[in-house]
């Protein structure tokens, strides 16, 4: 490899790395446009394995705006990320997947919940594999796969 294929690998990787952080971030934000940016028209989303729905980007969005109204206090980490990028002879190619575990402490919102305790008492995890394209707009998702692999509640 050339340092000009190594260097644009390794801002592919980073770049890589900001969509699958912004997803986390959009989630926890509730901010519904900034995930479906995230996506390419296409874009599909699985969480059926968590209880959840398979649709287009939109459509999960929809979802997700209404499923995160029980989950007022959420954050997702997204750790051991494996990514492999397209390799096409040595220089990077236009996809890439993204394999990275997935611990999700939430609170759940309810009329005894005390607004001052903000303890998780939902939590879920497993495995994320994303799908990606690279586009005239930077990296983009094409599919996202949920894989829970287990999930705890407390009172």
């Amino acid at each position: 490899m050339t340092q000009r294929v190594d260097l644009a690998t390794v801002m592919d990787r980073l770049a890589i790395d900001e969509v699958v952080t912004g997803y986390a971030v959009a989630v926890d934000d509730g901010d519904w446009a900034a995930y479906r940016a995230l996506f390419t028209a296409s874009g599909r989303v699985d969480y059926s394995s968590a209880g959840g729905i398979e649709g287009s980007a939109g459509e999960v969005a929809d979802w997700l705006a209404q499923t995160m109204k029980l989950f007022p206090v959420r954050q997702h980490l997204i750790v051991n990320r494996l990514v492999r990028l397209e390799d096409l002879g040595g220089s990077p190619g236009d996809s890439a997947e993204v394999r990275a575990d997935f611990l999700n402490p939430m609170r759940l919102a309810g009329p005894e919940s005390d607004p001052a305790v903000t303890a998780p008492n939902f939590v879920a995890a497993g495995r994320y594999a994303f799908a990606l394209a690279r586009t005239r707009d930077g990296w983009r998702l094409t599919r996202v796969t949920v894989h829970e692999t287990w999930r705890h509640m407390s009172a």
